[in-house]
């Protein structure tokens, strides 16, 4: 599983809102730390909570016909975001940004100057936004950053412009670096903080560690947020991996647990999740529950995505594709299992199939001909 030290302070302001903490409990029982009192920070009794999930007109897929390979040959891949329909892939201890041919060959866009490699550090998250600006999160000598650049050339030649840091000081370690970022439905810019081995950051509003972040484009706090002057959208987290959302604008989230559970979460604004006092389904008032929460040895839920009435989640020790439907988050069905190795994104490709990343060239894996690669699963309507 990928896990956990030190944090800093962040460079940047923050901004004003607010949001209710709505509880999501579903689920098993589940074990916890001893209880303590936890006081949440002061949130705007105005905003209204986020959508529970639903299914109306959201059809469920599942994956069909056997997967196929879209390129091979990768180093430690982390994630994948498509520039129009050219997809760019990060690997982590390369520090390189590839851009995919449709003959499955790579070329090189650009190597991040600056990335710290070790441990789960290093070249992380990426997603692109509508003007087709690249974010990029990476570990560098005094933390993990979040920088844009601006794309130049054509498919089959992209490049970038030199880099705009837009968020730094995140805290950084060999383990829990979080590093998902994510454009959400309201435009904005959303990225997954760990808590970097620090236990006491989740709980803490002014600090970034344990962490689901939301900020303009520019890096700036938006007005809504719901901890006024911050960019603190939910906390409580440990390790968080994968951000998506539903159509109707719910959103989801995986997470590394410790040695209980690893769980699957919706997300509201301002929620506590509760980490490191709780961990998995618990009912207490102060915490939101996930959906489902699962052992590590099957889970290390990495990479996440929403493809019509489904989520898809890529598992790392589970070595397992999981589909669970929206209609009932607490079920699920299993792909791939043990097929393919350590699973670490899952993305869904312009062509409405499923793209998954492995991640066997780590070092926690065991690679085998043809690893690191990604692999296309056509889906159709769930049986």
């Amino acid at each position: 599983m990928d896990h956990r030290t030190a944090s800093s302070r962040p460079n940047r302001r923050r901004a004003s809102g607010g949001a209710a903490v709505v509880a999501a409990s579903l689920l098993l029982s589940a074990c916890a730390a001893q209880p303590e009192t936890i006081t949440s920070p002061a949130l705007s009794p105005s905003a209204a909570p986020a959508p529970s999930p639903t299914a109306d007109a959201l059809e469920p897929v599942a994956p069909s016909g056997d997967p196929v390979d879209v390129t091979t040959g990768l180093e430690a891949p982390w994630s994948v975001a498509f520039v129009g329909e050219t997809a760019i892939v990060s690997e982590r201890d390369s520090g390189r940004i590839l851009e995919l041919a449709d003959d499955g060959s790579t070329r090189e866009v650009t190597t991040v100057e600056g990335v710290v490699t070790g441990g789960e550090g290093g070249l992380l998250g990426l997603t692109v936004d509508d003007d087709e600006r690249l974010y990029v999160y990476s570990t560098g000598s005094d933390g993990n950053r979040i920088e844009r650049y601006s794309l130049t050339g054509e498919p089959g030649a992209l490049g970038v412009d030199d880099p705009e840091t837009i968020l730094d000081g995140i805290p950084s370690a060999r383990t829990h670096n979080g590093g998902r970022l994510a454009i959400g439905p309201d435009g904005l810019l959303y990225a997954s903080v760990g808590d970097a081995g620090n236990r006491d950051a989740p709980q803490d509003p002014d600090a970034l560690g344990g962490k689901i972040l939301r900020m303009t484009l520019d890096g700036g706090v938006p007005d809504d947020n719901p901890i006024e002057g911050s960019l603190v959208y939910s906390l409580g987290h440990r390790n968080v991996q994968g951000l998506a959302w539903a159509e109707d604008g719910t959103m989801f989230a995986t997470e590394f647990g410790q040695d209980t559970w690893d769980e699957l979460n919706l997300i509201t604004p301002g929620a506590n999740y509760g980490w490191p006092v709780v961990e998995g389904v618990v009912g207490r008032a102060e915490f939101t529950d996930p959906l489902q929460q699962w052992n590590p040895d099957d889970a290390s839920p990495s990479g996440l995505a929403v493809v019509g009435g489904t989520l898809f989640v890529a598992n790392l020790r589970g070595e397992v594709l999981r589909s669970v439907p929206l209609a009932d988050t607490t079920s699920s069905t299993d792909y791939l299992s043990g097929e393919f190795g350590r699973l670490r994104d899952v993305v869904e490709a312009p062509d409405g199939s499923l793209w998954v990343v492995t991640n066997n060239t780590d070092g926690r894996g065991e690679p085998t001909d043809g690893d690191d690669r990604i692999l296309r699963l056509p889906l159709s309507p769930a049986p």
